[in-house]
């Protein structure tokens, strides 16, 4: 369950978390026209807090905007503004953080051009995978579902609709006894998670979906690729199928909520050793000391703030 706060940012101000309703004709609500990011802030280890990547990821919806049409009546800059203060209102070293734009009530029907609204929500949110699975892995299945066509929906925009597809794969995955699932795209190479990038390991290389697939551009997928590179190891954006991720040394998924998650098995075959491999362990080892500050050299990734 989400963890009540004090205050949520809507439109433009703090109002206070019960205040922060809509009405049952809100056209998203209807339609799913919307789109929303995931970010994350963290207690540093010197007492301070900072919020990741907050730039890229306040670019990013604003992009999913423009590719879906809307227009936010709100800067990069005044959305950031917003969540610092929102953090700062609600006494939050460490938070999730859940920007939405959404299209308000009004008319009705597909064409309907409503007014857009703004909303920033944030509260307390452990590991979405686990802290067994961040440190042991996770078991995952092959998907029966399928990830969108390129010009279906506008893959590279993070629109609340598209999420239907990832609900239907992780409710399978789940009811099957799973714990996450990866999804192919119409031509059977692996995409994505439901809500995470996917790395693939083997013989001391790695390799990742490119972008030109059906695929979001992650702001963790994205700083994994440079922490690799940094470290010596080659990463090449291609497509693969299923079976040459069964035959992977390592597996792991990457994403605001998931972080670093290594997955142990796939379809009942264990990938590598069924642990988390070397390269999975040095990755998640710089990626969570550059989140607690003690990474010089990421510095400008963290967007300090003081409660």
């Amino acid at each position: 369950m989400v963890e009540k706060q004090q205050k949520i940012w809507m439109d433009g101000k703090l109002i206070n978390w019960e205040d922060a309703t809509v009405h049952v004709l809100t056209h998203t609500l209807h339609y799913g026209l919307g789109v929303f990011e995931g970010v994350r802030a963290y207690e540093l280890a010197d007492g301070g807090s900072a919020i990741f990547r907050h730039v890229e990821h306040a670019e990013r919806l604003l992009r999913s905007c423009h590719i879906m049409g809307m227009t936010c009546p709100y800067s990069a800059q005044e959305i950031m503004t917003a969540t610092t203060d929102l953090l700062k209102a609600n006494h939050l070293k460490h938070a999730y953080i859940r920007p939405l734009i959404f299209l308000g009530d009004g008319a009705m029907g597909l064409q309907a051009q409503n007014d857009t609204r703004t909303t920033i929500i944030a509260w307390p949110w452990g590991t979405y995978l686990g802290e067994d699975g961040v440190k042991n892995g996770i078991r995952a299945k092959i998907s029966s579902y399928t990830r969108h066509h390129v010009n279906v929906t506008l893959s590279k925009a993070k629109t609340c609709g598209n999420y239907v597809n990832s609900i239907l794969a992780k409710r399978e995955a789940l009811a099957c006894g799973y714990e996450e699932a990866l999804l192919l795209d119409p031509q059977g190479f692996v995409v994505e998670g439901t809500g995470e990038n996917i790395f693939i390991a083997r013989n001391g290389k790695v390799k990742t979906p490119p972008l030109s697939n059906s695929v979001l551009e992650g702001i963790t997928r994205d700083a994994i690729i440079t922490i690799l590179k940094d470290n010596g190891i080659e990463v090449e954006e291609t497509l693969f199928t299923r079976d040459e991720v069964y035959t992977a040394d390592e597996l792991f998924m990457t994403g605001t909520a998931a972080e670093v998650t290594p997955i142990r098995e796939l379809d009942d075959r264990s990938i590598g050793t069924g642990k988390p491999g070397p390269i999975t362990k040095k990755v998640q080892q710089v990626f969570f000391d550059i989140l607690a500050g003690k990474e010089p050299k990421y510095a400008e990734w963290l967007d300090r703030y003081e409660v």
